[in-house]
């Protein structure tokens, strides 16, 4: 599971600096964790995406980004409580899941959203 900045997010998920609306760049569908260390339901969440990392491994990228670390793409996406999870699927816009869930509600939401 990746941590992405601002660089890499631009590189692997979406340039919001050059384009105005949404163009995935990712070859395949992924769900961005925008957490926060001091968080307590991250830290729930936190052993779960890296559980579906593995289980949706070659289909589905998983990444993270810590919102005190990346506060402009926090802002981008609107980020006002965390967790806050991002499903990108190809060719779909994105959707936006806020609050931690339990792991069979996370993989369901990737079939249904991502894996249709």
């Amino acid at each position: 599971m990746e941590h992405l900045t601002k660089e890499t997010f631009k590189e692997k998920v979406f340039d919001f600096e050059t384009e105005k609306e949404w163009k995935f760049k990712g070859e395949l569908p992924c769900v961005i964790d925008f957490y926060a260390d001091w968080c307590g339901p991250c830290k729930m969440v936190a052993p779960i995406m890296e559980e579906l990392s593995k289980d949706f491994a070659g289909k589905v990228n998983i990444y993270k980004v810590d919102t005190e670390a990346e506060q402009e793409l926090a802002a981008i996406f609107g980020i006002r409580s965390i967790p806050s999870i991002l499903f990108c699927p190809l060719g779909a816009e994105p959707q936006m899941s806020a609050g931690a869930m339990p792991k069979p509600q996370f993989a369901q939401a990737i079939n249904d959203i991502l894996l249709k």
